[in-house]
């Protein structure tokens, strides 16, 4: 478990194929388990850089009415994508889910983010896993399909376009488990003036339903990492699910937003990803955590 050497926190970026990984960590050792893996889309996930140059023939307009063109930058030797297809991808995710229940401590929790396209198959399985050969029901295990809705993007004109992910959250012990509900932001009354001034002010905690932007592609937060998850996401199931000094385990891990949620609330994180650009987009940007 020291592929990259180990830190002062015990925060650890792996560069490794992660089932050889899961395979030599502790049992029972992780409090709180994300990934995000990927979604056998058939597709090259790969998300563009561009930038605005001046040119008075440019397709966009900015301030004092000046002219600007868009342009893709590209450079020599990057690739921070991937070609998101499997011809097993159940056969994939299975020995590595075998092993994060392993892991997951006696009150830990997994959370599994997908698309629509697996979500159901994935949850038949997770049910399986989860049965611990007949010990526990898996279905009990299960708790919540968190969706994640977000409003961006191309809108289909042949069927109601897609935008939501699914989150599956799994408990090691169907009545036991960490789950502080006071740790959670809240979000606004949709009709505040039905709960008055006080409740209105106060807000409310999150349904299943979580609606949240998907990460800019202008904004601060953006690594530039094909497949970046929100950090407002995963600060939200860092804190609810999971405790001060509990170890976080992402082993999906890309551009690392799951690391920084740990951090940022007290928690230690061991990431693992064998991209290159997943590790280089995660060491620069948890560098504060390493030292």
């Amino acid at each position: 478990m020291k592929a990259n050497g180990s830190t002062k926190t015990g925060n650890r970026i792996l560069t490794r194929d992660n089932l050889k990984v899961l395979q030599k960590m502790e049992s029972e050792s992780v409090e709180l388990i994300y990934i995000d893996p990927p979604f056998n889309t058939g597709r090259v996930q790969k998300r563009p850089r561009l930038r605005t140059v001046r040119d008075e023939a440019g397709d966009r307009t900015g301030f004092g009415g000046r002219r600007y063109r868009t342009e893709a930058i590209t450079t020599k030797g990057e690739n921070n994508g991937y070609h998101d297809q499997f011809d097993d991808f159940l056969g994939f995710l299975r020995p590595r889910l075998e092993e994060a229940y392993r892991i997951l401590a006696p009150e830990g929790s997994l959370f599994f983010h997908i698309d629509y396209r697996e979500v159901h198959y994935c949850k038949v399985m997770l049910d399986e896993i989860f049965s611990n050969g007949g010990t526990v029901s898996g279905r009990d295990c299960f708790q919540n399909e968190i969706i994640w809705a977000y409003d961006y993007g191309a809108r289909s004109k042949k069927r109601w376009p897609a935008k939501h992910d699914n989150i599956l959250w799994y408990t090691k012990d169907p009545k036991r488990y960490t789950f502080n509900l006071d740790e959670s932001d809240r979000i606004p009354y949709m009709a505040p003036g039905l709960v008055g001034a006080e409740k209105a002010s106060r807000g409310k905690t999150p349904t299943d339903v979580w609606w949240h932007t998907i990460v800019s592609p202008t904004g601060k937060e953006k690594t530039g990492y094909a497949t970046q998850k929100p950090l407002g996401v995963l600060e939200r199931i860092v804190k609810v699910h999971s405790k001060p000094g509990d170890t976080v385990l992402d082993f999906f891990a890309g551009s690392g937003t799951t690391g920084e949620a740990a951090a940022k609330h007290g928690r230690r994180f061991v990431l693992v990803d064998r991209n290159a650009d997943a590790v280089k987009i995660m060491k620069r940007r948890l560098a504060a955590y390493l030292r």
